[in-house]
């Protein structure tokens, strides 16, 4: 339709001729009304900014004990392997309770265990450290 078709349209209507594309041959133009278009666009970005904010990777921590058991590891390396697949980092902490501390080389041998557990999934950050009664690694996906 003609540009003083499509005026003549919006006027009687009471809504504005918004210019949509004006790159295009003929340029594109909507009949609508501009104040509800533009508290729609403001709606739109608001939902894509919380959405933006949401994708960020979280730090997941997993905390395992140096008794643990075969099944309770498998189900907590299952746990890790959600949360690199949702695009969070893992700090894995194992833990050292009471005389459990003169046995380092146990806990060193159970992150391994773990590390090679998910070495087809995990990027190692950094190497493995101390930290009071905990030693931890970071991974992330690949």
């Amino acid at each position: 339709m003609s540009s003083r078709e499509a005026q003549l349209l919006a006027k009687e209507q009471g809504v504005d001729l918004v210019e949509i594309a004006a790159n295009a041959n003929p340029p594109v133009v909507k009949v609508i009304d501009w104040g509800k278009y533009q508290y729609q666009k403001m709606k739109e970005e608001a939902k894509n900014r919380k959405k933006a904010r949401e994708k960020q990777s979280e730090l997941k921590q997993m905390k395992i004990g140096l008794k643990i058991s075969d099944n309770d590891l498998n189900i907590k390396i299952r746990k890790i392997r959600g949360f690199l697949e949702d695009g969070d980092h893992v700090k894995i902490l194992i833990v050292f309770r009471g005389r459990e501390m003169a046995h380092k080389e146990i806990g060193e041998q159970l992150l391994n265990r773990i590390l090679d557990e998910l070495k087809d999934d995990a990027i190692v950050d950094g190497k493995s450290q101390f930290n009071g009664r905990n030693l931890s690694v970071g991974i992330r996906r690949k």
